[in-house]
């Protein structure tokens, strides 16, 4: 496993669209490890490719509960509404309100290429929703709620 470069607003990377993976290979397995050890490193919750320079769509999550590994996430449901604070690793010292489903349920695979759904409610659901975004080159500041009270 590697550190790699958290990349930062401003990087054209972070605003484009991931592709997805065809095959989960050994580039895939190292990435994903490498993601996780950037992760923890940063003291984050999650992570997406993108952030990391590389634009395939895989995302690595822990939101205390252990880590989480998917690739080609998308959500399939979603119910409620949560308001809470976001900030991210690709702009540090930044922070706002964002408005985000209550509950979700993320329709992925696992490192070993098995079909896998993860349901989560609060902050997982909150993490995957961030995350699945940063795929999509949208970040949170683009959905901060009251627009004057972003913080740098």
């Amino acid at each position: 496993m590697a550190l790699r470069t958290v990349r930062k607003y401003g990087d054209s990377i972070l605003r484009k669209k991931s592709r997805k993976v065809e095959e989960i290979n050994e580039r895939i397995h190292v990435l994903l490890d490498d993601m996780e050890e950037t992760l923890y490193e940063e003291d984050g919750v999650g992570l997406a490719a993108p952030q990391v320079g590389v634009l395939k769509r895989v995302i690595v999550i822990d939101v205390g509960e252990g880590i989480l590994k998917l690739v080609n996430p998308e959500i399939t449901y979603s119910e409620g509404k949560a308001v809470d604070i976001e900030g991210c690793l690709s702009i540090p010292g930044s922070e706002g309100e964002v408005e985000r489903p209550k509950k979700v349920k993320v329709k992925a695979l696992n490192e070993k290429g098995e079909e896998i759904v993860i349901e989560g409610e609060d902050l997982l659901a909150r993490a995957l929703c961030h995350e699945i975004d940063h795929l999509n080159g949208i970040l949170f500041i683009d959905k901060i709620i009251k627009k004057g009270e972003v913080t740098k």
